[in-house]
């Protein structure tokens, strides 16, 4: 058996036993010639995060023996990349591969979609998209901009960023200019940080030049190939905005409810092989990066606990009035809280303890 040919059985029969109907006969029934336009809101030297988009398409095509191709155009190709959405939203393209949260100044609820600080963790955000309702919830919110999204790819924990000062207090964030991804900007905000939204591709020169004085990202793989370590050699952790930040697929809604029934089951497996894909990928590439870093001079710093008890304080703060002015982020937000309480209740035991262990281990030398 040729690994198309697995592929596409593999997934279909993930289909079946997801509950979805998908015989044969309606394949071969329903099995228009498709060729979509994907953009990207990065660059495809970030192979890592760029790959969850084309990994997904390359599936769906697989699946589909070849009747459903979905071109994928890197960040810039087409339009920027945090215009991405807008370009599905309107019909430029039919989709693309984003943060959702990149869109927060339209509503803060897509933040949510993505991230926010002192949430969920990789593990919970793909329990609470695939089994506590979340992808219902979201695009229930997303119908609002014609768009249908679907998790693929997430980036587990991140780290805070790269500093050209320590930050050992949170008086020393107050006038800092930092590039932050999306919501957290409005936490930071309270502490005195000056959020700058800046794409992935052009904050190495932003941060070269001075225009900001710290920047985060994702992690030490993708940090490496921006470059950060060059300019800003205090490199933070944990970064407790993005706790496990989630990636999508976003689908022009007229064009994704239009498509055959196989189709669209092709693109929602194809989407949770790629968000498996994306975490597996970072994981397995993170440490060696992170001592690639360190041997260029990068030099580790947690945050503080004051640091991290104003910041929890501050975010928790931006929650009540959000909660009080917006009622589609009032209503994501409480699914996910009552969501995150379990959640912790949870890990704290077994995995909390297990990891703990053998993190000591480590440590020994004994592993």
């Amino acid at each position: 058996m040729d690994r198309r040919s697995f592929i596409r059985k593999g997934a279909l029969g993930g289909v079946a036993a997801a509950g979805a109907s998908l015989a044969a006969p309606a394949i071969a029934q329903e099995a228009p010639t498709l060729n979509w336009r994907l953009t990207s809101s990065f660059p495809k030297s970030l192979d890592t995060i760029y790959g969850g988009g084309a990994t997904m398409a390359k599936y769906v095509e697989e699946i589909t023996d070849g009747k459903f191709k979905i071109q994928v155009f890197a960040a810039g190709e087409i339009v920027g990349g945090l215009q991405a959405l807008d370009a599905v939203s309107n019909g430029t393209v039919e989709a693309c591969h984003t943060c959702s949260y990149y869109f927060w100044g339209k509503d803060p609820t897509f933040a949510l979609g993505t991230a926010v600080p002192f949430n969920l963790n990789s593990r919970q955000q793909n329990a609470w998209m695939y089994y506590g309702g979340g992808i219902d919830l979201m695009n229930e919110f997303y119908a609002n901009y014609n768009v249908v999204g679907l998790p693929t790819g997430n980036t587990g924990a991140q780290m805070g960023g790269w500093f050209r000062k320590e930050i050992k207090t949170v008086a020393d964030l107050n006038g800092l200019k930092m590039r932050l991804g999306g919501f957290a900007g409005k936490v930071m905000e309270k502490l005195g940080v000056v959020p700058q939204q800046i794409a992935g591709g052009d904050i190495y020169a932003a941060l070269e030049k001075g225009t900001i004085d710290a920047t985060e990202w994702v992690g030490p793989y993708d940090d490496e190939k921006l470059g950060f370590v060059k300019v800003a050699p205090y490199y933070y952790y944990p970064g407790w905005w993005e706790g496990g930040a989630v990636l999508h697929s976003f689908f022009n809604k007229e064009k994704y409810d239009a498509l055959p029934e196989a189709y669209k089951d092709a693109i929602k497996v194809a989407c949770q092989a790629a968000n498996a894909d994306v975490l597996a990928s970072y994981d397995q590439k993170n440490p060696t990066a992170l001592k690639s870093l360190i041997g260029q001079g990068a030099q580790l710093r947690p945050f503080s606990a004051e640091v991290l008890n104003a910041c929890f304080n501050a975010a928790k703060e931006v929650y009540t009035e959000l909660n009080g002015s917006n009622e589609n982020f009032k209503k994501v937000y409480e699914s996910q809280a009552a969501f995150k309480k379990d959640a912790y209740l949870w890990a704290q035991l077994a995995e909390y303890n297990y990891d703990t262990f053998m993190m000591i281990k480590q440590r020994e030398g004994a592993l």
